[in-house]
C-alpha cells in the first residue's frame, strides 16, 4: 500500500491508511519533491548570477537539501501519525509520474484531492493528482483532506443538446 504523503493533504491520507489497511499490509509513505524551483533556482544562477562563481555556489544546491530535510520530517510527521511499522520513500523528480512510477506492483494508493475543495466535481483534483488518478497501475482510495461538501454543491447539468437545422 502507497500512501502519498503531500504538505497540504497528508493527515487525511495517513488517517485513512489507518483506518483501511490490514493489520499485515506493508505500507509505504511516500513524498516527491518537485524539481521545478531548483531548476529555476540553478537556471538563474548559471544564466545572470553565475557568471566567475564556481559550482559548489550554486543556491540549488542549498534548496535541494533544504528541500530533502522537508520532505523527511513530513514523511517522519507521517509515519509517527499512522503509529505502526511503515517503509519512507522520498523520489524526486516530476511529482506526478513518480507517484505513478511508485505505485507499480502496490496493491492500494492513496491519496487526496488538492483542488477546489467548497464542492463535489471535478476541479477537487489538482492536475497532478488528476494525472495520478487517471494513470495509477493500481487501485486508489481518494479521499476528502477535510469534511466532504454537501451534494448539494454538484454543478448543474449541461443544457439538453438540440440538434440544428
Amino acid at each position: 500500500m502507497i500512501v502519498w504523503v503531500t504538505e497540504s493533504t497528508w493527515p487525511a491520507c495517513v488517517d485513512a491508511a489507518a483506518t483501511w489497511a490490514p493489520a499485515d499490509a506493508q505500507v509505504v509513505l511516500l513524498h516527491v519533491t518537485g524539481d521545478e524551483a531548483a531548476e529555476v533556482v540553478h537556471g538563474a544562477f548559471a544564466g545572470l548570477l553565475g557568471r566567475g562563481l564556481r559550482a559548489r555556489d550554486d543556491p540549488s544546491r542549498d534548496l535541494e537539501a533544504l528541500s530533502a530535510a522537508a520532505a523527511a520530517e513530513l514523511l517522519d510527521a507521517a509515519a509517527h501519525r499512522l503509529a505502526r511499522a511503515s517503509t519512507r520513500l522520498h523520489r524526486h523528480g516530476r511529482v506526478e509520474h513518480q507517484v505513478v512510477q511508485a505505485a507499480h506492483g502496490a496493491d492500494l494508493l492513496i491519496c487526496a484531492r488538492d483542488g477546489h475543495g467548497g464542492r463535489l466535481g471535478p476541479r477537487s483534483l489538482a492536475p497532478p493528482t488528476r494525472f495520478v488518478v487517471d494513470h495509477a497501475p493500481c487501485p486508489v482510495l481518494l479521499v476528502w483532506p477535510g469534511p466532504a461538501p454537501g451534494i448539494d454543491s454538484l454543478p448543474p447539468p449541461p443544457p439538453p443538446h438540440r440538434p440544428g437545422p
